[in-house]
């Protein structure tokens, strides 16, 4: 399940691709937009400064901008660095410890299956694509 932390990361980064022309989106017109508070916008928005997904600059005009154009971004991307990762069962999980079960587990093929999907409908679709409605 995609936590609210996800699901604001893309928010938040789909309203700043709204407003790309812009120089610096101040956090307070984010929070007001989206309707989410300012302290727990900051947090969302560190992540993302933090991988290098924004820039952020401090004081008068400032604010957080893109630091790519919105067809560079995939919504994998964006919601895998919010989430940690997108897996769908724990033992699935990027250096989850080896499943006892794993040799004769008759699901875990299918849970592959189902998290490859997952993983290539996030990143087939652009920030551009959801601004554009090509979904």
């Amino acid at each position: 399940m995609i936590s609210t932390k996800g699901r604001y990361a893309l928010r938040v980064m789909i309203d700043l691709a709204q407003h790309k022309d812009e120089e610096y989106v101040p956090l307070n017109e984010i929070a007001i937009r989206q309707e989410i508070s300012e302290k727990y916008l900051e947090i969302v928005l560190k992540i993302l400064v933090k991988k290098k997904l924004l820039k952020g600059r401090r004081g008068k005009g400032g604010g957080y901008q893109l630091t790519r154009e919105p067809s560079e971004y995939t919504v994998g991307e964006i919601l895998e660095l919010a989430e940690g990762n997108l897996a769908t069962v724990a033992c699935l999980i990027p250096g989850a410890e080896t499943c006892s079960r794993e040799e004769q587990c008759i699901t875990l093929p299918l849970w592959k299956k189902f998290d490859g999907m997952v993983h290539d409908f996030f990143y087939g679709i652009t920030l551009e694509d959801v601004l554009n409605g090509n979904i």
